[in-house]
């Protein structure tokens, strides 16, 4: 069996193209990692909705930290640090005593995340006005699901942004100057909207047919 070694270069390279804010980028490094920190975190709890938001949590402050990352330990390794420490935080806030290890190696990252649900084939859509109102309620459900979630947690400022960005469609600058934060906290904002609407039409349980980028 071929061993990939620590930092591999297909790592190197989305680091690189992340830190130039390349959305497809961020996306690959999602679906590389996002699967086994969430097996990860819910081996440890027994709340879906909380293991999405701690490894949300663990992108976000990977986004944050990498100014500082250097590349001297594995890719996997860093982010499970991350997830680890987010974990922790979590279990403290809610009053449970933590147990999660503050060093996290590979055998914690195996296995994949399946998500599954009532699927139709693609033959039950013949439509192409049905497929249209399928999308449409199911992006609108995932849009209210998370203005709901922002309002809840007083998160403004991610909400105002995202306004910004997707509705008047302004550039990251232009939003970031408005708001008064800086383009790289936008940037974030942005990124962990988009991969909390991929989670909310995931959990709909839709036949792939309707959103197969996702």
């Amino acid at each position: 069996m071929i061993r990939m070694a620590p930092n591999s270069e297909v790592d190197q390279v989305l680091i690189k193209k992340i830190r130039a804010q390349d959305g497809d980028a961020w996306q690959e490094l999602i679906v590389r990692y996002e699967g086994r920190l969430l097996a990860f975190v819910d081996s440890r709890l027994s709340n879906r909705s909380a293991s999405e938001d701690i490894v949300q949590e663990a992108f976000i402050g990977f986004l944050n930290s990498l100014p500082n990352y250097d590349g001297g330990r594995s890719l996997e390794s860093y982010l499970f640090s991350i997830c680890a420490h987010k974990l922790t935080d979590f279990l403290r806030r809610e009053g449970r005593r933590p147990s999660v290890p503050f060093s996290v190696g590979s055998k914690d990252s195996t296995g994949e995340w399946q998500f599954t649900g009532p699927g139709r084939p693609a033959s039950s859509i013949a439509r192409s006005g049905e497929r249209k109102n399928i999308e449409e309620n199911a992006l609108r459900e995932a849009l209210q699901d998370q203005i709901d979630r922002w309002q809840q947690r007083d998160d403004w400022s991610k909400l105002m942004a995202t306004e910004l960005l997707v509705v008047c469609g302004w550039a990251n600058k232009r939003v970031a100057e408005a708001l008064g934060i800086s383009e790289q906290q936008v940037a974030n904002f942005k990124f962990d909207f988009i991969s909390r609407m991929r989670q909310r039409v995931k959990r709909q349980g839709l036949p792939q047919e309707i959103f197969p980028e996702i």
